[in-house]
């Protein structure tokens, strides 16, 4: 299906000339009403039974999407790395293309403008958070979820090489967080979010030949990197969605960190009862290589001041969305961060 529509001299096409066609049930066969959803990284458009993704020309310290060539490589990238979990939800990639007549088309001859991921809409209502929200989570959907990665995790390949950047990464991070979360301005009380600073700097300092140990002994893998509780799918069939794509060493990491990490964001909306269930069948995978508890609350205590500072960096946003949402939620996760440092240091 075609739609007129005006372009730039060449072959460029403006944003929101890409997002106009898009946003139009014409775009599409059949016609499907579109409803259109914007990201700080991208535009998504629900069409019908398939949603389309294509990801803003947008550059940040840690990605860069500017250019066409490199949009494709990252969208190629979320199509493989996302069908290690949820391969029935992602099809394939479209390009957006514009014809010899000025016309844009998804798909068909012409010159590639853009390129989008296509995938198979879930139901909202079906994912983890919604079902948390509605009191409708089973224990035997969670065993599933954790014998889902369990087995993920047990076939991942051992990063031992590779592996040290993981303990890199939570201090590199750690140094972002105190950046960010003692800005002047910042929402977050500075005499409660210094204190809690320090004291997961400490616990990571003392926990660090821990990290090591279990990097020597081949536990890092390359895993999701955004394990959330919205990016779990309990329909008929159970889906793992949106993995963090754009860099590899935000995906190399303690599945068990990872897994805890899950726990910790349901036990924010409410069901802590969720943590030790998926922590103990994934161990029952994973050969009981679980932390020390104070290592996994250690892991814990990262997870939550790092939520807490990308609460407050939503508000650094020229136009920030749903600003009066952060800085309650940033309060929220750094109560939570201590009292897992207070497990950590017990």
């Amino acid at each position: 299906m075609v739609i007129d529509a005006p372009h730039n001299q060449g072959t460029e096409v403006a944003t929101w000339e890409k997002v106009r066609f898009l946003s139009s049930p014409e775009a599409y066969p059949g016609h499907p009403p579109v409803t259109v959803l914007e990201t700080h990284m991208s535009w998504v458009f629900l069409a019908g039974d398939l949603v389309y993704k294509f990801k803003k020309p947008v550059r940040y310290p840690f990605l860069d999407f500017t250019s066409l060539a490199r949009r494709e490589r990252h969208c190629a990238a979320e199509l493989r790395l996302n069908r290690r979990l949820a391969p029935r939800v992602y099809r394939r990639l479209v390009a957006l293309r514009l014809k010899r007549t000025g016309e844009l088309a998804l798909g068909g001859s012409g010159e590639p403008v853009e390129w989008l991921v296509e995938m198979e809409r879930l139901s909202e209502g079906d994912m983890l958070d919604r079902r948390i929200k509605a009191n409708t989570v089973s224990t035997d959907a969670v065993v599933a979820i954790g014998d889902k990665l369990g087995r993920f995790y047990a076939a991942a390949r051992s990063e031992r090489r590779r592996g040290r950047v993981y303990l890199e990464h939570l201090v590199t991070e750690t140094a972002v967080n105190r950046k960010l979360l003692l800005l002047e301005g910042c929402p977050v009380r500075p005499g409660r979010a210094e204190p809690l600073l320090a004291r997961v700097e400490k616990l990571l300092e003392a926990h660090a030949p821990a990290i090591a140990a279990r990097t020597a002994d081949g536990l890092i893998v390359e895993g999701h990197g955004d394990l959330r509780p919205e990016h779990v799918h309990l329909g008929t069939e159970l889906d793992i969605i949106d993995c963090l794509e754009f860099d590899r060493t935000m995906r190399l990491l303690d599945p068990y960190d990872e897994v805890n990490y899950l726990g910790l964001e349901c036990e924010f909306l409410g069901a802590g009862w969720i943590r030790p269930i998926l922590l103990d069948v994934v161990d029952d995978h994973l050969g009981g290589h679980r932390p020390a508890p104070r290592l996994l609350a250690t892991y814990g205590a990262f997870r939550a001041v790092l939520r807490a500072r990308i609460c407050v960096a939503h508000l650094l946003d020229p136009e920030p969305m749903e600003a009066e949402r952060w800085p309650g939620e940033a309060e929220r996760y750094l109560e939570l961060a201590e009292r897992e440092c207070a497990t950590a240091e017990d």
